[in-house]
């Protein structure tokens, strides 16, 4: 695919999109992009920090999305919730990669029954996932390490003040308002667990423990039938970051636990915390700007129509590099013997 026709990104004034389109611009400085959203203003500004980029003003309740006729684009990213599926559609009716992160686990049946009614029209990658699935990919690289892999649980810290902008925080409320309940794998079966089940105590950095909670996310499928892991369980905590409690920036912190078995059959554990020191906002930017970057064809073969996740399309020690280069890292963890 050549680079002549621009990616619109769909709430590119947003912190995820504009982090996502700055992204691509380093990456990718000949690729054309469209910041489209509903206040002129902002998208205006966003392309012009971003240089050669235009802006746009969208309508999402529009199955045009208010866009003018003839008008071609490379991809459409939704960065923020369609929730009546008009960029979607727009992109399949002009064949041409859509990516999705607002879904959650919770909204994605609409999602998928489009995807599948017009299979052969675009592809479609489904990233409502953990910061866009660089959670995934980060326990996928972390597990390369092992012959096999039993047990996967991994527990976020996000800090109250970063759960991104209105679109983000609109988000995490849907998704509240529809389930308490969570997703967690549990011997092999995908199961729901509600009340003190999902309560879960998350350990910080700094020696803090919160209360988190199982959510129902597609990083737990993601992670269990791509690793082929019995158990797996992903949880959250909100609360004051470590660092925002030394004074600093709100950061984010994963810890990933990982067991299993060594290429030899020896037993295996290890232990890290993903950590960045801007929050959560980089690493869902990120998410996006590897998704576009794969869908586009700018890194590996060309994606074929049909539905993807991110794990089915991105190389996880790809993702590893791109994750040290936005400034993320891994800090070991000491595990309790006995």
């Amino acid at each position: 695919m050549g680079l002549t026709e621009s990616v619109l990104i769909l709430g590119g004034s947003g912190q995820a999109g504009a982090g996502a389109a700055r992204l691509l611009r380093r990456w990718h400085p000949g690729l054309p992009l469209t910041v489209a959203g509903r206040d002129p203003g902002r998208a205006r500004r966003v392309a012009g920090e971003l240089g050669g980029a235009t802006a746009v003003t969208v309508d999402l309740a529009r199955s045009d999305l208010g866009l003018p006729d003839g008008q071609r684009y490379s991809a459409v990213v939704a960065a923020v919730w369609d929730d009546q599926l008009h960029g979607l559609r727009y992109a399949q009716r002009h064949k041409v990669p859509y990516l999705s992160l607002s879904s959650g686990l919770t909204d994605i049946g609409p999602e998928v029954v489009a995807s599948a009614q017009r299979a052969t029209a675009a592809p479609v990658l489904m990233a409502s996932h953990w910061c866009a699935g660089t959670l995934v990919l980060a326990v996928l690289d972390l597990a390369r390490e092992f012959g096999r892999v039993d047990a996967v649980r991994a527990d976020a810290v996000l800090d109250e003040s970063d759960t991104g902008g209105p679109a983000g925080i609109a988000d995490l409320e849907r998704w509240g308002s529809v389930t308490t309940a969570g997703l967690e794998r549990r011997d092999g079966r995908f199961t729901w667990v509600d009340g003190p089940d999902a309560e879960v105590a998350v350990a910080t950095s700094d020696g803090r423990v919160l209360t988190g909670r199982g959510v129902p996310i597609l990083d737990v499928p993601s992670i269990g039938l791509a690793t082929g892991a019995s158990d797996v369980r992903f949880a959250f905590a909100v609360g004051e970051s470590a660092g925002r409690r030394r004074g600093a920036g709100p950061s984010i912190e994963i810890r990933i636990d990982i067991e299993g078995v060594g290429p030899g059959g020896e037993p295996l554990r290890r232990t890290r915390r993903l950590v960045h020191p801007e929050g959560q906002r980089p690493l869902t930017a990120l998410g996006i700007a590897l998704g576009v970057e794969r869908l586009l064809g700018l890194r590996g073969d060309t994606v074929p129509a049909g539905l993807h996740t991110p794990e089915a399309l991105i190389d996880p020690a790809y993702a590893g590099e791109r994750l040290a280069e936005i400034g993320a890292g891994y800090v070991d963890v000491p595990v309790a013997v006995g």
